[in-house]
């Protein structure tokens, strides 16, 4: 099957269209035609190489809402015309520690996520979101809840599973309290979400200038970080912090704030952390520790709990030809949330 797509070519090329070959149909595969993909920050790291491991041509997007056009002769779980869902991961050896308690993501062998990974048989790397069509494993399709707005359920396969995951782990419920550092496409989701479970959230920030934002989402109070004397009075006041920001920052101010046996939780920034200090950490039975998306237990549980509690990301819907100019935009923080792009552009751009 003839693929047509959006792909990088290099670091510094701008994106175009790139037809390619999908693999053929396997028992356990399902084909989905791609209606709506959103716009990661992890595409624009890897569309430029930020990270090293880049392999070109690449077609990125892992936060896909779609609709299955055929499936393979042993497929059970979904059929032709659904309304279904795929995230960041696309397989896994299924039979480790791990991905028998659904942390696929930790798998022993190595998860495959959905563009720029090998593919476990054939070895070609995978291909994501950013094109028509897409084939997926079985498993790693997921059910799209009645309710749940298709248009802009995209980002909440990643920006969404990545805060859930650990607030789900921290057991965050009615009288918690959250700190989100950060309102980006990450933050604005991690606020919605603490909200939704009950929490008290508090955003943390280094003005008051997204204030109105904040509240507008559900927050119930903005700290600015650069005020002094509010960050001592609000020590010890939260059981959870989950840290958004994308690029190296302090983190030690934030680790006051958490009361005994807090947590802060990074979700955004890959790299080391130089002012980290054990000292509130073990007088406090404090953690810093780190999240990477969410398995797909976690993945599936997150979109039937937006659908009963109507929560959807902040999205901007833009076309497929208007994908560089959504990456600048990225790169300068220029967006409120989350660019989503309606693949229907596709025909009209080829």
């Amino acid at each position: 099957m003839t693929v047509h797509s959006y792909a990088a070519f290099s670091t510094d090329a701008p994106l175009g269209p790139y037809a390619f070959e999908a693999r053929a149909l396997r028992p356990n595969d399902v084909q989905l035609e791609v209606l709506y993909c959103g716009v990661c920050h992890s595409d624009l790291h890897y569309v430029r190489n930020d990270w090293g491991v880049t392999h070109y041509p690449v077609v990125p997007g892992h936060e896909i809402v779609g609709r299955v056009t055929a499936v393979g002769a042993d497929v059970t779980r979904h059929k032709a015309g659904d309304l279904i869902a795929v995230g960041t991961l696309v397989d896994s050896c299924q039979h480790c520690d791990q991905c028998g308690k659904s942390h696929e993501q930790f798998c022993r062998e190595g998860a495959t996520f959905t563009y720029g990974a090998p593919d476990r048989l054939s070895g070609e790397l995978t291909t994501g979101g950013y094109a028509k069509q897409m084939v997926v494993r079985e498993e790693f399709v997921l059910k799209m809840p009645e309710g749940l707005d298709p248009v802009r359920a995209a980002p909440i396969l990643c920006a969404g599973v990545t805060n859930w995951t650990p607030l789900r782990q921290h057991k965050i419920g009615p009288g918690s309290r959250v700190g989100v550092v950060g309102m980006g496409g990450l933050g604005h989701m991690a606020i919605k979400l603490a909200v939704g479970l009950g929490a008290e959230v508090t955003v943390i920030s280094r003005s008051k200038d997204k204030e109105a934002d904040a509240l507008g989402l559900g927050a119930h109070r903005l700290l600015v970080s650069s005020d002094t004397a509010a960050l001592e009075t609000a020590a010890s006041s939260l059981d959870l912090i989950i840290d958004t920001v994308p690029s190296a920052h302090e983190v030690a101010p934030y680790v006051s704030l958490l009361d005994v046996e807090g947590a802060l939780v990074l979700v955004g920034y890959f790299g080391p952390l130089p002012d980290a200090d054990s000292i509130p950490l073990i007088f406090g039975g404090k953690a810093i520790s780190g999240s990477q998306v969410g398995g797909l237990a976690d993945t599936q549980e997150l979109l039937n709990f937006c659908a009963e509690k109507n929560i959807l990301p902040e999205c901007e819907i833009i076309r497929i030809d208007q994908i560089n100019e959504a990456f600048d935009r990225l790169e300068k923080g220029d967006v409120r949330y989350r660019f989503v792009i309606d693949m229907a552009s596709l025909d009209a751009a080829e």
